[in-house]
This record gives C-alpha cells, sequence and structure tokens, in this order.
C-alpha cells in the first residue's frame, strides 16, 4: 500500500533537505537529455478563473517517477483557502507500484518554484545587490524572497501588489527583518531594484524595456501557460541573457513563448537553465548585463523534491 505523506509532515521534513540543490541536480540532469518529461497537461478555466497542471517524467535509471498534479485559483481567497492546490504521486519505476501519495495540497510546487528562483539568481544575478523587487503578493511573492535569502543578505525590498491594500497587508507579513517600499507601479518598483521577481497570473506586460536599468537580473515566475505575460516581449530583446528553464516549454508558454510570437526574439537566443549552471561563460559575465530567467516549472523539479521528501520520510 502506498505511504500517505500529509502537509504536515511534509512540512516538517523540509527544514532537512536542501532543495535547491535538489533543483540544480534536475536541471542539470534535464539538461542533459538523463531525463523523459513529456509535455505538460493543462486544464483551464473561466468561472471562477483557474488551471490546473499536470506535470510528469523520471529519471533514467532511477528508482522512482512522479506525477503532480497542481492548480491555482485565484478566487480562492475569497472563501478562505489557498489559491494553490494539489498532490504528487511517486511510483516505483521498475514496477509501476505506487509507492507514496503526498498530500502538499500544492505547497511543494511552491517550494520548488521558490527554490529554482534562488538557483537562477545564484548564478544571474549581480553580485551586488541594490534592492530586490518583487511583484505580487500571494504565497510565492513570499517564498521567492526567502529563499532569495539564501544569496544575499540585501533586506531593501520594494513590493508591488494590484491593490495597495495587498501590498499593505503583504508588507506586515514580511515583518520587521526587511526594509520594505510599497511601489505605486512596477515601473517605480524597477527603477529601484536590480533583481526583481514576477510572481503574477497577468495576462498583460507589466515591466516595460524602458523600465529596467543596466545591470538587473529578473525572475520571471508566473507567466506558465500561454495567455500570462508580465514581461514586455521587446524587454527579452533588450536583455542580454535570456534563459529558459526548459527550452521545448518554451515554444508553448511563458515569457518566451510571448517575446518569440511577437517576432522581438528568435529561439536561438535562449539558453537553457541546466546547460548555463555548468557553465560559466553563459552566466552572467559583468555587472551591466540585462539576464531574464523564465521559469515556466519542469516536471524535473516535481520529481526531484517528490523524491527528496519520500526519501527523508523514510528515514524518520
Amino acid at each position: 500500500m502506498a505511504t500517505v505523506i500529509r502537509l504536515k509532515e511534509i512540512q516538517a521534513i523540509l527544514p532537512d533537505i536542501d532543495v535547491v540543490a535538489a533543483m540544480e541536480e534536475g536541471f542539470i540532469q534535464y539538461s542533459n537529455g538523463n531525463t523523459v518529461v513529456p509535455p505538460v497537461g493543462e486544464l483551464l478555466f473561466e468561472d471562477p478563473k483557474g488551471d490546473a497542471h499536470i506535470k510528469y517524467g523520471y529519471i533514467k535509471n532511477d528508482d522512482y517517477y512522479v506525477i503532480k498534479v497542481a492548480s491555482g485559483f485565484y478566487d480562492n481567497a475569497k472563501l478562505g483557502i489557498p489559491s494553490s492546490q494539489g498532490l504528487m504521486l511517486l511510483f516505483d519505476q521498475k514496477t509501476g507500484v505506487p509507492k507514496a501519495v503526498l498530500l502538499d495540497e500544492g505547497y511543494l510546487t511552491d517550494i520548488r518554484t521558490a527554490a529554482a528562483g534562488a538557483l537562477a539568481a545564484k548564478y544571474f544575478a549581480p553580485k551586488k545587490i541594490s534592492a530586490i523587487g518583487i511583484i505580487g503578493t500571494g504565497i510565492q511573492a513570499k517564498l521567492q524572497l526567502e529563499y532569495l535569502q539564501k544569496y544575499t543578505p540585501c533586506k531593501t525590498v520594494w513590493i508591488w501588489g494590484r491593490t495597495k491594500d495587498k501590498a499593505e497587508k503583504f508588507a506586515k507579513e514580511l515583518g520587521p527583518d526587511f526594509d520594505i517600499h510599497i511601489a505605486e507601479t512596477p515601473a517605480e518598483l524597477a527603477q529601484h531594484c536590480n533583481l526583481i521577481v514576477t510572481t503574477t497570473p497577468s495576462e498583460l506586460a507589466l515591466l516595460k524595456a524602458a523600465d529596467i536599468q543596466k545591470g538587473t537580473h529578473i525572475n520571471a515566475v508566473g507567466s506558465d501557460t500561454e495567455h500570462k505575460q508580465e514581461l514586455e516581449s521587446v524587454l527579452l530583446k533588450k536583455a542580454d541573457i535570456v534563459v529558459a528553464d526548459s527550452i521545448p516549454q518554451s515554444k508553448s508558454r511563458g515569457e518566451i513563448f510571448r517575446a518569440v510570437q511577437d517576432g522581438a526574439i528568435l529561439e536561438d537566443k535562449i539558453i537553457e537553465l541546466g546547460t548555463a549552471i555548468q557553465n560559466p561563460k553563459l552566466q552572467r559575465q559583468n555587472e551591466d548585463q540585462i539576464t531574464i530567467v523564465d521559469l515556466t516549472g519542469v516536471a524535473v523539479q516535481d520529481i526531484m523534491i517528490t523524491k527528496a521528501v519520500y526519501t527523508a520520510y523514510l528515514k524518520k
């Protein structure tokens, strides 16, 4: 019988796992062709607005394969429940026997996404961070900032939310450890920050090319379908380095997809994250470069974090 691991147990296990290191290994395996990751399964909903993603795959010659279902329903806050929901299913790769059901309620998707943001910043953010800009006020916004602290001591943070009330509430949640500023617009935020993370489900570009100062690094996290867009396509043209977590996925979703569709960039400009982190020549070379990492979310991330949690659970 499959082991059932619930959210509270998962949350107790996670502090003992180096999730960023797990993501790094996963992206390397992926870019080196050592994984089987089919196209994303996707359900889009209109009333209420939301989406569900089915991501699945395996690392070759490994012990397990993983199927993940994760959703985002953006009116859930009105019901007093998180917008993110979901679960992870772990199977024996040699027999297909179910080994574990992780009832994580979408939490592991949030964590692995934040860890990927920290990994991207490790290799592409400028060495000296003047201020961190967070666009969005949800759980991912908070987790991105939390995980970035593993790689930068910067406590100066600018935030922008769709309403001032949400931004002020988010600022209070972040607490006194940060020097928080609330921007009236994404453009104002960009004027003060050289590390920016976008975490919204916007379908209209929030950051324009003219907004971005030289030397800025952007982790684009929110755009994970063909309809979402947080960065103006011309901004990717302006960037010196554009990185995809998955080049195949960038052909159907995310900021890169939109920029290619709009004719702003060519596909041959794109570097894959797992390739770049193995080659220093593909990483940031100076403090003036503009760099963008488009994080659409790849199944190998779910494989790595599910395996790590299950392995740690067995050792308890």
